[in-house]
């Protein structure tokens, strides 16, 4: 009987060891559960936080009217191909030709920027001239250009007439 006895509390002791094992699992699978959700709301916060920089925090009701207003396809103005000679440092002749396309604000601004073109162009041309061969180098120069030509039409006809500069071809000899 002794030897039962002896068995009776290592049982018991045994039984507590089975309960905790048990209870073990339900836990895990609580804190799997919270951690579960926890990932997910970070990971759809990020897609949206993501989403919106990707559209550059506009909703979409936005960004349907800018499209609705948006120019469209026989709305872009052509600039005939300009050459001009770009100032070298070591007085070798370089050239550039490049062909530009504006993109008004809304198809009524298109009669108001033709009118205007030889104005744009004018304000073009010395810009145009005072580049160097270097500025013209990389794809951050593409942007850079557009950018500029985007500030001198505006500059011109007032600001938000044109929404964007077009490069149709852009030629350095």
């Amino acid at each position: 009987m002794a030897e039962l006895q002896e068995l009776d509390p290592g049982g018991a002791e045994r039984d507590a060891g089975e309960e905790k094992l048990a209870v073990k699992p339900a836990n895990s699978k609580k804190k799997l559960i919270i951690i579960g959700a926890a990932a997910a709301v970070l990971l759809l916060g990020g897609g949206g936080v993501g989403y919106a920089m990707m559209s550059g925090g506009k909703s979409e009701k936005a960004a349907e009217s800018h499209g609705a207003e948006g120019a469209g396809v026989d709305t872009f103005i052509d600039i005939p191909p300009m050459t001009v000679n770009l100032r070298s440092a070591d007085g070798t002749p370089h050239f550039l030709r490049v062909h530009l396309m504006l993109v008004p604000t809304s198809a009524d601004r298109q009669d108001e920027i033709t009118k205007k073109l030889p104005l744009i162009i004018d304000a073009y041309q010395p810009f145009l001239r005072e580049l160097r061969p270097e500025d013209l180098a990389g794809s951050a120069a593409t942007f850079r250009l557009k950018e500029e030509m985007l500030i001198r039409a505006n500059q011109q006809l007032g600001d938000g007439v044109v929404a964007d500069v077009l490069i149709q071809d852009l030629v350095q000899q």
